[in-house]
């Protein structure tokens, strides 16, 4: 324990994990060519070890410690060094800011890269949503629409069904059995070398053609999954649908006097309130295409706190409200359709009062020895 300490305390440590900083943002950078950059981000950066799996394997290899291990040995280690070199504070006030300062940053960076989500909201003219939609995840969602209300929604996350086997749905009577599963792949209507045949037998998979395809890694892109699902109550075997994202609309079937829906599609996250679109804009300059402003008005509706107004988000003016962030993110104007980026971010303050504090910090200290010479000088002059 007390080698640990020791090894805790030390500016060799700053040092190193410094060296390991800069490898893993080096390598992580040329990953990106290869995997892009979420994928990339969420291996080098977003993760505490770097795997490795050998021959692609299902078995992984902690190789080199990721983001979050180094970020968070250093703030341990600023914390220890500092508490040991500005202790008592007499004369280091400012010093004790920068580094909590410093820390704050580091923290709040780590809040940000484990808790912050972001997803999009896209809207037509006179539509409203209380749900966006992720930009890289996906669900598998059993849907019940018997009440014309409302519907009950059963999501289940896109990992379990890579995983594939038997998956009990809660609140349900099924039991979902997913015999294949595709991270990203086209649906074809014939057959082309390397497809395979869907073996569906109910919905709008039955007799198409599925290839699969490398994962995407282009910003622009994003993966498209696909999965054979048979469809249990009990002992009864309902059916299997070939689900994807590629399919617009959810598959409708009956069973004990109830109707049902199962699709894959992005993953929603759900608001108390809505945004309703009431007009787009995408404006230019007078005798150019150069875009001047995108801007979309909208209805804020959140009926718990009996709240109804309208905003008005264009360029780098976003709506905050309720936790997220709505920024103007891309324009159909002509089709009378805006999309807009939702940024949820529990740590968005803390690089404010970080630099803050770094910034005080260093005026502190630099005032105090200015002081100190001025009366320095003063007194032998």
């Amino acid at each position: 324990m007390n080698r640990f300490v020791q090894i805790l305390f030390s500016v060799r440590l700053t040092v190193t994990l410094l060296a390991l900083a800069m490898v893993l943002v080096f390598v992580g950078t040329l990953a990106q060519v290869e995997q892009g950059l979420y994928q990339a981000q969420a291996r080098y950066f977003k993760s505490f070890f770097v795997y490795w799996a050998p021959g692609g394997g299902q078995w992984r290899i902690p190789v080199f410690p990721g983001g979050y291990l180094v970020g968070t040995l250093m703030i341990l280690n600023l914390i220890a060094v500092g508490s040991r070199r500005l202790w008592p504070v007499r004369g280091k006030f400012g010093l004790l800011l920068v580094h909590a300062g410093l820390i704050l940053l580091l923290l709040g960076q780590l809040i940000t890269d484990m808790l912050s989500v972001e997803s999009a909201m896209r809207l037509s003219e006179g539509e409203t949503k209380n749900y966006s939609e992720d930009f890289h995840a996906s669900e598998l969602v059993v849907v019940d629409t018997t009440d014309p209300a409302s519907d009950q929604v059963v999501s289940l996350p896109e990992r379990l069904v890579r995983r594939g086997g038997e998956v009990a749905v809660p609140t349900t009577p099924f039991t979902l059995v997913i015999s294949e599963a595709w991270v990203h792949a086209d649906l074809l209507t014939q057959e082309v070398p390397g497809a395979t045949a869907s073996a569906a037998n109910r919905g709008v998979g039955v007799g198409l053609w599925i290839q699969g395809r490398p994962p995407a890694t282009r910003m622009d892109e994003r993966n498209v999954p696909a999965a054979l699902v048979e469809v249990r109550a009990g002992s009864e075997r309902l059916g299997t649908w070939l689900v994807s994202s590629m399919i617009a609309q959810p598959q409708a079937f009956e069973h004990g006097g109830r109707s049902w829906q199962i699709a894959m599609r992005p993953q929603r996250r759900y608001t108390p309130f809505s945004l309703t679109l009431i007009e787009c804009r995408h404006d230019v300059y007078p005798g150019t295409q150069i875009p001047k402003n995108f801007s979309s008005r909208v209805t804020v509706s959140n009926p718990k706190v009996g709240e109804e107004r309208e905003v008005l988000i264009w360029m780098n003016n976003p709506l905050r409200y309720g936790g997220n962030t709505y920024y103007q993110f891309q324009m159909a104007a002509a089709a009378g359709s805006s999309t807009l980026q939702v940024v949820r971010n529990p740590g968005w303050l803390t690089p404010y009062i970080a630099c803050t504090l770094i910034g005080v910090g260093m005026l502190w200290q630099f005032m105090s020895h200015l002081i100190v010479f001025l009366k320095t000088r003063r007194r032998h002059a």
